[in-house]
């Protein structure tokens, strides 16, 4: 997620909070590896159920949904509002708020 995040970076997450384009999530793919990646929009998946399309903010790099398809709505397994480490972050380009 560079340049946003780098490697390493601490995160606060929200269990449960509400999804939106324009945030970062963790989410799960189907093998089972968390990602954080950022909301593109609200898709179907491969199933027909309700997904979201995630995209990487460096999109030269790493695998997101333009290489996995829309992540189940399910597999969303929170929203980031923070960064606290290695400093705190609450800018509008990690959380995309008004």
């Amino acid at each position: 997620m560079e340049p946003t995040l780098a490697g390493g970076d601490l995160l606060l997450v929200r269990h449960g909070a509400a999804v939106r384009p324009g945030l970062l999530v963790l989410a799960r793919f189907p093998d089972g590896t968390l990602v954080v990646k950022r909301v593109a929009e609200s898709r179907a998946t491969r199933t027909g159920s309700r997904g979201w399309w995630l995209l990487s903010d460096n999109p030269g790099e790493g695998i997101d949904s333009r290489h996995r398809g829309a992540i189940a709505d399910e597999d969303v397994v929170a929203v980031v509002r923070a960064r606290l480490w290695p400093s705190p972050c609450r800018s509008r380009r990690l959380l995309h708020e008004a």
